[in-house]
């Protein structure tokens, strides 16, 4: 299969261009050249920046399926597809669960997104996030029809390579033990695994899947999904200081919503996704495998979470 991957080098992309081309499939991979640049010298690299509407060096080629892993404003998809002009094969967009309008979703994948953002915007914030995504799914849908594009919508993606640290910050208090602050332990959380993503995204460009795709793992609430990060010999004991105590730090937690609105993103079966090929490892072996990358990229600072001390504030 010839394969496009709008973005590819980062963090979902790459994990899907590690399937792709693990599959034999023939890759071009389309960014800015920034991010990892050296990755993948088997792939075609044409360089470009979305941001700024350059597109030339996508005149030429014909694809068998595209895979859109950074489309985040309408204007992306709309510029994109008009320099692909028909030439595109399948369109697979990588959309979010964020997409979906938590005061009126249910856990069904054709439940109600977002309407566009008033007034209109392209500033990305975390108000922004989902309705601009849900904007992104309906113009693809709009200018090439259901049957010709499959809208992938995942949770939190986590594992190795990942550039948020939300994930590896509760790895890393779970592999050292000890007191561990949390708030709403009964909490949903729920993640995919990037490569399990990255293989499923591959799927479903193959076989042409198209529709709204939930592409989640098993939800678990806080306390359990913790317990399956920990390390045999490292106890730990999860000390719940309540929201209260968090506001008053000005910490947040991630990965982490009390908000019960939330609850309907959090839990989602993802039967569509299942039924279309999806495979998801377990959270444990995440976990090791993101403490093992952590490790070898020498642990740096954190970028998010409570740190040490506002973590001994936090425990009094």
């Amino acid at each position: 299969m010839r394969l496009l991957v709008l973005g590819g080098t980062s963090f979902v992309g790459r994990h899907l261009v590690d399937a792709a081309l693990a599959h034999g499939h023939l890759v071009t991979v389309f960014n800015r050249g920034r991010t990892n640049p050296g990755l993948f010298p088997q792939a075609e690299h044409r360089r470009g920046d979305r941001d700024n509407g350059h597109y030339q060096t996508l005149a030429a080629g014909t694809w068998d399926a595209t895979v859109d892993v950074s489309a985040y404003v309408p204007r992306h998809v709309d510029q994109a597809l008009d320099a692909l002009d028909g030439r595109h094969g399948h369109y697979v967009l990588v959309s979010s669960i964020s997409a979906y309008d938590p005061r009126a979703a249910t856990t069904a994948e054709d439940s109600s997104t977002h309407p566009r953002p008033a007034p209109d915007t392209e500033t990305i914030t975390p108000l922004t996030y989902g309705p601009l995504k849900a904007a992104c799914e309906r113009r693809a849908a709009a200018r090439l029809g259901s049957d010709e594009v499959a809208l992938v919508r995942p949770t939190y993606v986590v594992g190795p390579h990942d550039p948020t640290d939300r994930f590896t910050y509760w790895v890393r208090l779970m592999t050292h033990g000890g007191k561990v602050p949390i708030a709403w332990p009964q909490a949903p959380v729920q993640v995919i695994d990037a490569r399990d993503l990255g293989a499923f995204l591959l799927t479903v460009a193959q076989n042409r899947h198209s529709g709204q795709l939930d592409a989640v793992g098993p939800w678990a609430p806080l306390s359990r999904f913790l317990s399956d990060l920990s390390v045999p010999g490292r106890p730990y004991e999860l000390v719940d200081v309540g929201p209260e105590a968090l506001a008053a730090a000005k910490v947040t937690l991630p990965l982490v919503s009390g908000d019960p609105a939330d609850r309907p993103l959090m839990t989602r079966p993802g039967t569509h996704a299942v039924n279309a090929g999806l495979q998801t490892r377990s959270l444990r072996q995440t976990a090791a495998d993101t403490a093992g990358w952590d490790r070898h990229r020498g642990r740096p600072p954190l970028t998010t979470g409570p740190g040490a001390q506002a973590r001994a504030t936090l425990l009094g």
